[in-house]
């Protein structure tokens, strides 16, 4: 069994690896296709990458300088980004934040965004071991905190990609997106005003190599199978459930892919059906906040 620093080390290695890949979609564009517009509405490809810079640069402060990041959060009407009650302002707020990184000049944006993901892992790797990290309407373990960052990055990407026309390969990292998606059914239920199942889920999805990735006892009643790809795109909102190979055996389980989410915050908007690329709700209110595990 790995220990909690083998895990981490392996978690910053594949979120290093993802934000590269999103690095290199945008690296060598020109000025004018970073003002192409992304199925976030409003959003275009400088708005993506300006919201990953910001957000980690709020998880570099959670991680280095946590009252810091608890003065921060304040900003918030009850301190927590996560509350659905502060959806609204929250989504204000990341409007706001993406729109100044927006501004930047590409080259400093992306220096800003490369810095602060080196610095980052740094800091998540020095919070080893010690208590939990603030963050808003939770806390979280630096692996959490990892595991949410390459989440993040990836939906993000997925909307970069959309925007350029690029359709990017299913990695092995999804498989943490998916374990991010299966811990967080209980809180979609909670932040749909529902009562979770006392009852536990199977989920089985297979992975790009085939490999099936399982969750949950192999004699539960209620069951999700599918591709593993379908699966996140779904948790993050990036397809409608109609559009997605995902499947559920079970009452509770057909309710569940309706308001699945893995991302912390309010609901989304989700996707209409009938399109294949990202959903019309690129960022979705509380998208900052995304894990909680």
């Amino acid at each position: 069994m790995a220990t909690p620093a083998e895990l981490l080390s392996g978690l910053l290695a594949d979120l290093r690896a993802e934000s590269e890949e999103v690095d290199r979609l945008v690296a060598d564009l020109p000025p004018a296709t970073w003002a192409a517009a992304t199925p976030a509405p409003g959003w275009t490809v400088a708005h993506q990458i300006a919201h990953l810079a910001w957000t980690d640069g709020q998880a570099l402060l959670a991680a280095a300088e946590p009252e810091a990041f608890r003065r921060e959060a304040e900003r918030f009407p009850d301190g927590s980004q996560g509350d659905s009650r502060t959806g609204g302002a929250a989504a204000h707020f990341i409007d706001e934040a993406a729109e100044e990184g927006a501004r930047l000049p590409h080259t400093e944006l992306l220096h800003r965004w490369r810095a602060g993901r080196a610095a980052l892992a740094d800091a998540l790797t020095a919070a080893l071991p010690g208590p939990r990290l603030p963050w808003y309407g939770t806390s979280m373990s630096p692996a959490s905190m990892a595991t949410a960052r390459l989440m993040e990055t990836w939906a993000h990407g997925e909307d970069v990609a959309d925007a350029l026309g690029v359709a990017r390969q299913p990695t092995r990292r999804l498989r943490h997106i998916v374990h991010l998606g299966v811990r967080a059914r209980d809180f979609a239920y909670a932040v749909h005003g529902l009562r979770p199942p006392a009852g536990p889920f199977r989920v089985e999805v297979r992975g790009p190599d085939g490999e099936v990735w399982a969750h949950g006892a192999v004699d539960a009643g209620q069951k999700v199978t599918g591709d593993a790809y379908d699966f996140c795109r779904l948790v993050t909102q990036r397809v409608h459930r109609d559009d997605a190979d995902v499947h559920a055996e079970g009452a509770e389980a057909d309710q569940w892919l309706d308001i699945a989410q893995a991302f912390a915050g309010p609901p989304g908007a989700g996707r209409e059906p009938g399109h294949a690329g990202p959903p019309g709700a690129g960022r979705e209110p509380g998208h900052a906040g995304e894990a909680r595990a």
